[in-house]
């Protein structure tokens, strides 16, 4: 039988001391400075090496190799898991963990987005905590104010920018006009990415972040395979510059909506104007915008990963506990959640597009573009072409009237067999609403 009472005194255990766990017990370490309800204790640790140097001293704690022996130990209340992943040892230290009764916080956008109905059942009927604050936006407390404090709202849309590693690189190459590769680059070294930068750059982590918010706030049992992804490493420095003489930035959205019945839910490169919320967001930064009735628009906006946003969001999450009773992590009951993601591809969507490229520098090139769009039936709504550079291309971005992804992509398949463009076209779909 779990204890419902509210707590004085809690007694956890790590799973991973990465850069996010080392954060976690130092700031335990001055929780004497924090506002908690009670007391926290670190009694039991895990990672893959015990004598790697994190800045921070372990020694005092007990060691466990197994996260998954760790979980179910009798000195432990509650295991914080920080290893990541939607499989492996992350998952079946928080099985166990929920299965011996113990609650859970996790920082873990993969699981949760991946494997969150399953788990989540599992939390319900052992009526226990699994919380996951951390997963989302870093200290941003997006999570919380969905499950809880929006509960009363009518959500119709939900969009942020959830990486900021993607975030920084943009803003890099449009302030300096230096291409992905190097600002990339520089980001590695800064530490605003990572060694492999895939997860970051391919869309995925925003993809896992968005389905776990979507899911919140559609009432939707979570299905990653229903979103749609796009990343950011075609885009160029010149994209970016172009974009901005029309007044829109290109941004990162990961955006969750309600359409027809159905949920969309997509991440990729989008024009935002110049006064939307999302374009003011530079650097490493992250946002999110609610909208929905009767509240109109929110936006939350804050640090989005680090060491220091991701261990104050677990801490947020470990205040909740003192509380006492849990309630469903996914806002309802997992048997409750009838929305439902669409698997309809956002390609026929009717939107205006930006399409940017080098066109040859010859006669005719130019007027062999327009002519290729009329065929289509596609009228542009503005057009800038720059003067030819020192590599004989001359730059061109377009915006079009509304249209459809697909009827786009099949004429820039035509301008690519007529050689028209001296690289491949980009095209990114164009948010017009302020």
């Amino acid at each position: 039988m779990i204890d419902h009472a509210p707590k004085t005194h809690l007694r956890l255990g790590v799973a991973g001391i990465g850069t996010v766990g080392a954060g976690l017990l130092k700031l335990i370490e001055r929780q004497d400075e924090l506002r908690l309800p009670g007391r926290l204790e670190v009694t039991a640790v895990s990672a893959r090496s015990r004598s790697r140097n994190r800045g921070v001293d372990v020694s005092g704690y007990r060691w466990f190799d197994d996260p998954v022996e760790m979980a179910t130990a009798d000195d432990i209340d509650v295991l914080v898991e920080l290893v990541g992943g939607s499989d492996g040892p992350a998952k079946l230290a928080v099985e166990a963990a929920l299965k011996a009764g113990k609650a859970v916080v996790t920082a873990n956008k993969a699981l949760i987005a991946e494997r969150g109905l399953e788990i989540s059942k599992l939390a319900e009927s052992r009526d226990n905590h699994l919380l996951f604050e951390a997963a989302v936006a870093g200290a941003v407390p997006i999570v919380r104010a969905l499950r809880n404090s929006l509960s009363g709202v009518i959500v119709s849309r939900v969009s942020g920018i959830l990486n900021g590693t993607c975030n920084y690189i943009l803003s890099e190459m449009l302030r300096t006009g230096a291409a992905y590769e190097d600002v990339l680059a520089d980001a590695q070294r800064l530490g605003f990415a990572e060694a492999d930068p895939y997860l970051d750059v391919s869309g995925i982590d925003a993809a896992h972040k968005v389905m776990i918010l979507a899911s919140i706030a559609f009432g939707a049992q979570p299905d990653f395979s229903k979103v749609f992804v796009e990343g950011v490493s075609d885009i160029e420095a010149m994209d970016l510059q172009l974009a901005d003489k029309f007044d829109y930035r290109i941004k990162l959205v990961a955006e969750a909506y309600r359409a027809n019945g159905e949920i969309g839910c997509r991440v990729a490169p989008v024009l935002v104007r110049k006064d939307h919320p999302l374009a003011q967001i530079g650097g490493p930064l992250n946002a999110v915008v609610v909208e929905g009735e009767p509240i109109g628009r929110l936006t939350f906006t804050g640090p989005g990963a680090g060491a220091g946003p991701t261990a104050a969001a677990v801490m947020g999450d470990l205040a909740r506990l003192f509380e006492g009773r849990s309630g469903p992590p996914l806002g309802k009951l997992t048997g409750d959640l009838e929305g439902r993601f669409s698997s309809r591809a956002p390609s026929e969507d009717m939107a205006s597009f930006f399409i940017g490229a080098r066109l040859a520098d010859r006669s005719g090139v130019f007027a062999a573009l327009t002519e290729a769009l009329a065929e289509a039936d596609v009228s542009i709504d503005k057009i800038i072409q720059d003067s030819a550079g020192e590599d004989e291309t001359a730059p061109v971005a377009l915006i079009t009237h509304p249209t459809s992804r697909s009827t786009l992509e099949g004429v820039l398949a035509a301008i690519s067999e007529q050689a028209i463009a001296a690289d491949k076209p980009r095209l990114f779909r164009v948010e017009t609403r302020s």
